[in-house]
Parts: structure tokens; sequence; C-alpha cells
């Protein structure tokens, strides 16, 4: 069983490589990518040492699932070629999401709608992901008709290039290495990706039309704003939820503490509700803050937080891949 893993030196593929061997995922061969300048670096998984290889060796080694974490323009033009030898696909990026004939999965969710001819398999915006996981048991027993959700992101969402800015920013007070288009210490920026004709994000625009794809429901209305805080340990979204049905506060607790891959952590008397510094290195999503919304009939409040580089990024990845393997692959 030959992985290989498209983007291997980026944040999100380093964490992809720990994840694969904290959950011992079964493979005979690991087969890193990445940049032409990075070709030979040595990678290090499970005791033994891999080297990066280029996209043409990789694909020449036909493997049977292929991580891939390297941007939108590398995705549209791998993908295919990968997919064309038989390999699984799994795309972190953008590039196949609401392409109707892709699937968009969270596994906990919809992953048995995955089937063999699916080679090309998206893996959804790691905003999306950790409120669909908290959405979905709650759609389900009340039905959702709208979502407001305002988002406080973590700058390794944008990726090291935001890290050094950060950095650069509290030793100096200022970066030559600009990502954003403002300072990032002590600041906030109401702006993730780019700005849309509509005056929305892209980032914003993900959270609106992979909900419903997901959800697997048009009807449900979502609204975002995302913004960018000087934060590393993960995501955060205060969400306010509108049901077509009345619900009960006790039985909201008791689905989300049934549903996998949820902690819920709502304990104000004792100061205990979810935070990227305690999400931080995590697979899970924390849930709290949980109230009704007095103003308005059959609505919710709620807060949700989880590491983006995890569970938004590369457990969902791998969680998608034991599927294909554990559901798909014929070895």
């Amino acid at each position: 069983m030959k992985l290989a893993l498209i983007g291997a030196t980026g944040l999100v593929g380093r964490e992809m490589i720990k994840v694969l061997e904290e959950r011992k995922f079964p493979m005979d061969e690991l087969i890193p990518v990445a940049s032409e300048r990075s070709i030979g670096t040595e990678i290090y998984f499970c005791g033994k040492v891999f080297r990066v290889v280029s996209m043409e060796d990789a694909l020449a080694k036909k493997p049977d699932i292929v991580l891939l974490s390297a941007g939108s323009d590398v995705s549209l033009n791998c993908a295919p070629k990968f997919a064309g030898v038989g390999s699984f696909v799994i795309d972190n990026s953008s590039t196949w999401r609401m392409d109707p004939t892709k699937k968009l999965i969270v596994p906990e969710i919809n992953g048995n709608q995955l089937e063999a001819d699916d080679r090309i398999i998206a893996n959804p915006n790691c905003s999306t992901i950790q409120m669909v996981l908290a959405l979905a048991p709650l759609h389900e027993a009340f039905k959702i008709k709208r979502v407001v959700v305002s988002t406080y992101q973590s700058i390794t969402g944008t990726g090291k290039g935001a890290v050094d800015q950060l950095n650069d920013e509290k030793q100096n007070g200022h970066s030559d290495r600009m990502v954003y288009p403002h300072p990032i210490d002590m600041n906030v920026l109401p702006h993730v990706d780019v700005f849309l004709d509509n005056d929305y994000t892209k980032e914003e625009m993900k959270l609106v039309n992979e909900t419903k794809k997901i959800l697997s429901d048009n009807t449900i209305q979502v609204t975002a704003t995302c913004v960018r805080l000087p934060v590393e340990g993960g995501h955060s979204e205060s969400v306010n939820i509108e049901f077509e049905n009345d619900y009960d506060i006790e039985k909201i607790k008791h689905l989300l503490t049934e549903a996998p891959g949820i902690i819920l952590q709502d304990n104000p008397e004792k100061n205990e509700y979810p935070m990227p510094l305690t999400a931080h290195g995590k697979d899970e999503v924390f849930v709290g803050r949980i109230r009704r919304d007095d103003t308005q009939a059959n609505t919710l409040n709620m807060w949700i937080v989880s590491d983006n580089l995890r569970k938004g990024a590369a457990t969902n990845t791998i969680q998608i891949a034991e599927y294909v393997h554990e559901h798909l692959l014929v070895c």
C-alpha cells in the first residue's frame, strides 16, 4: 500500500505526517512530494527516513492513495493525473469542493457516501468542518433554518508566512515578510481570503456553500463574517442557529455529547468553555457557551473551537483515507 503526500514540507503536510504516525495508518511506503527546491529533503516517519521526490516520480509509482495539500493550482493540474493512474486523491484545497461531480466529506457525517469510483475526494474548509460537525446532529433533530456565524481564525490557516510575520512583529515591531495587508500582532483583521464581488470574502462563502453541500440541504440559510486573529492554537466560531422546531437545551447537550468527534465543554460556573489554547494539538471539535437566544423563537447560541491544522485539515483528510483504505481500496 503506497501513500503519496503532496505538500509534505508545508504546515499542513507536516501535520499530516504526524497524524498518520499517531493513528498508525497502514501503509508500506510513504511517498513525500514537495516543490523542486525541496526534492531530496529528508522526512522522518515511523522511525524511517523518506526523501522528498518530484511529482513525476510520485506519479510513476502509481500510489494507492494521494493526500494533496499544495494549493489549488497544483490540485487542478495533478489530481486528475493521479486519478487517471488509479489513485484515490483526497484534496485539501478548495478546487473540487463545489464541483457537483465530487464528494465533499466529513467522515462522521457523510463518509458513507463514498464509492469506488470517487477518485477525487474533496476535504472541506477548516472552518466549515468544525461547524458542520456540531450542526449535523442538531439539524437531524430540529431542522436548521438559518445560521449566523462569526469566526475568529488562527494565523496558521494562512500558512508559515503568516507565522513568520507575527513572530517578526512580536520581536521587532514590524515585518519585512508581510502576508497580510496590515500588521497582525495586537490586531484583528475582518479579512480572511480574497474579497468577492458581493463584498463577502471567499472564506465566508465557503462556509455558506459547503455547509449546504455537506448537510445535503440547500434550504439552510447561512451568513458569515470571518476574522483573523494573532492566535496559533485553532479557530473559534460564534454560531447562532435558528431551527424550524423548538428544542430543549438539555437535549441539545445530550446530542452533542453523543456525537462522534465532539467534546462538550460547557460549565460557565467553573469558567469551562472551549479555547484555542486547550484545543491545540487535539483532533476533537469542542463546543460550549450553549444558551437560548431569547430574542427569537427556536434559536440557539453556541461557541465552537477546533485546531484548524488537525481536524480542520490533516486529521479529517486522514480519516477519509482510513475510510477509503477500509471500504474501497483493493490491494
